[in-house]
């Protein structure tokens, strides 16, 4: 009996449910990669920034490098739940071979779970701290930003004045917002090009983007801030330097006459 519990023991990789875990292994890995970048990131739609585009890579890259441990995860879920069944108080008696119970299998699991979050830690800080040179840039222009429920108005000081709840920015041209609020917290989300900052009350946060498309694009607040959170979503409108320049003209005029 002791010989037949170390061969089975020895041979656990050879067992049915191991080759079948195996084999979904490699065939839910491709899948679980192509859903989780190609079907999600077309999703998403096309960025507006050179920040949404890093952002998607990096969807991209983390999900394809997380893809073998989540298809692992799956291939285990699957061969478990369409397995044979087994009752009684005692485990079945080719059980002996737990992977929970391996010294090796832990460390291997501790391992590449490590490798996995420093591999994302390095690749994101690189990543912000390029975003980051935007706050730096002597051409940027001043957006401040300011969050009240449930809307969001935009100041313009390099401007006369000029305030607006619709966002109105220049194409290729760094922008710095600085943003805070006025009663609970809030975070100003402009999806389409990937940024996304707390807006704190009695404090200001800052954050930079270059928009490079011309269109119209979402707002968002991202933090649960009351009744009608969901309603304060507003527009930006990304234009060419003379269509913005006309637009701040035309509103300093109109405030002033107002």
């Amino acid at each position: 009996m002791s010989e037949l519990h170390t061969s089975n023991k020895a041979q656990w990789w050879k067992s049915a449910d191991v080759k079948k875990t195996a084999i979904l292994w490699v065939i839910l890995t491709p899948i679980i990669g192509y859903v989780g970048t190609v079907v999600q990131l077309r999703s998403i739609g096309a960025p507006a920034s050179e920040v949404m585009a890093s952002v998607k890579s990096l969807m991209g890259i983390f999900t394809w490098a997380a893809a073998p441990v989540a298809g692992l995860v799956a291939a285990l879920a699957v061969t478990a739940l369409l397995g044979d069944r087994h009752y009684g108080d005692n485990p079945p008696e080719e059980a002996d071979h737990e992977i929970r119970n391996s010294p090796r299998a832990a460390a291997t699991w501790v391992i590449v779970s490590t490798l996995l979050c420093l591999f994302a830690l390095i690749t994101g800080l690189i990543v912000l701290q390029k975003d980051a040179k935007s706050l730096l840039d002597a051409k940027a222009i001043n957006i401040n930003v300011t969050g009240q429920q449930w809307v969001w108005n935009f100041d313009y000081p390099e401007s006369d004045g000029v305030r607006s709840e619709v966002l109105y920015l220049p194409v290729n041209k760094p922008v710095v917002f600085h943003i805070t609020s006025k009663d609970v917290k809030h975070s100003f989300w402009v999806v389409q090009m990937g940024i996304k900052m707390d807006a704190n009350p009695g404090y200001v946060t800052e954050t930079a983007v270059t928009p490079d498309k011309i269109g119209v694009f979402d707002i968002r607040c991202a933090e649960l801030c009351g009744l009608l959170h969901a309603y304060m979503q507003n527009k930006v409108h990304v234009v060419s330097q003379a269509d913005y320049d006309s637009w701040l003209k035309t509103r300093a005029a109109l405030e002033g006459a107002a």
